[in-house]
């Protein structure tokens, strides 16, 4: 089974074609594909996708790159959308969240102080309701780990992880697997490759970040990913490791459904 656990479906990049990029990922055996919200206005939109389409899940959060405009009383309506949803077998937990610290402006003052009150606020609802965290994590794995070892939560995934072999440990002894996608398929992504060689195969999960994060051949002028480049990653992770892609799609499944436990198919 090929899971997708990270895809913004409802992105206006598939507007136009959304029914046939569903369609495209169910004919490359794409099971289940997860839809974590980004913001508070589209908490709303990832829940009625994921129930439209077979397969479909999502998580509900505020991400990073969003909270310059997100309101503190959104955090409020996060949580009462969250009990709300707990009676929903597809919903499995808080997501998008996390920090990301790339652009400098971003990484000093009050941008990232509102990034980690938000970051910090999101993982304390998960605690309180006992759901794993999906996290957007770049150039901030040690801050990330840091509010995690606080809040000791069941684990989750580390969404697009490009970090330190050390780093990554620390994320698995946490309880998160790592997200493998499309910066894996570039033969000069030397680190992301590494890890994804080295590191046990229970703690690696396959994504796309659709309609972001373009694998290798996809190219000018349509670099838009989509779900179903999921196969083709799963073969280029079986490939570095030499293993085969049976084997790679079952035991990266088998992760998926561990660490989002609420992820089970009808």
């Amino acid at each position: 089974m090929l899971i997708d656990t990270h895809c913004h479906l409802d992105a206006a990049e598939f507007d136009h074609d959304r029914d046939a990029v569903i369609a495209d990922a169910h004919v490359q055996g794409v099971k289940i594909i997860v839809i974590p919200a980004v913001e508070q206005s589209n908490f709303a939109t990832v829940k009625q996708l994921a129930h439209r389409i077979e397969g479909g899940f999502y998580a509900l959060g505020i991400h990073p790159m969003y909270v310059h405009k997100a309101q503190d009383q959104d955090l409020d309506l996060l949580e009462q959308e969250i009990a709300r949803s707990m009676d929903d077998p597809r919903f499995v937990g808080v997501g998008e969240i996390g920090l990301d610290f790339f652009v400098t402006e971003i990484a000093n003052g009050a941008y990232r102080e509102r990034q980690e009150y938000f970051y910090s606020a999101q993982l304390s609802l998960a605690k309180q309701f006992n759901l794993p965290v999906i996290l957007h994590v770049r150039k901030s794995q040690d801050t990330l780990l840091k509010y995690l070892r606080r809040f000791s939560l069941s684990g989750g995934i580390a969404h697009a992880f490009n970090g330190s072999f050390q780093q990554a440990k620390a994320f698995n002894d946490l309880g998160f697997a790592l997200g493998m996608g499309g910066a894996m398929t570039y033969t000069r992504s030397l680190q992301i490759r590494r890890l994804a060689a080295e590191l046990d195969l229970s703690h690696l999960v396959l994504e796309t970040d659709a309609p972001d994060i373009p694998p290798a051949w996809l190219s000018e002028p349509n670099r838009r990913n989509t779900p179903g480049q999921i196969r083709r990653i799963a073969q280029v992770l079986a490939d570095i490791r030499q293993e085969s892609l049976e084997a790679i799609s079952q035991a990266t499944a088998n992760n998926a459904k561990r660490v989002l436990p609420r992820m089970i198919l009808s």
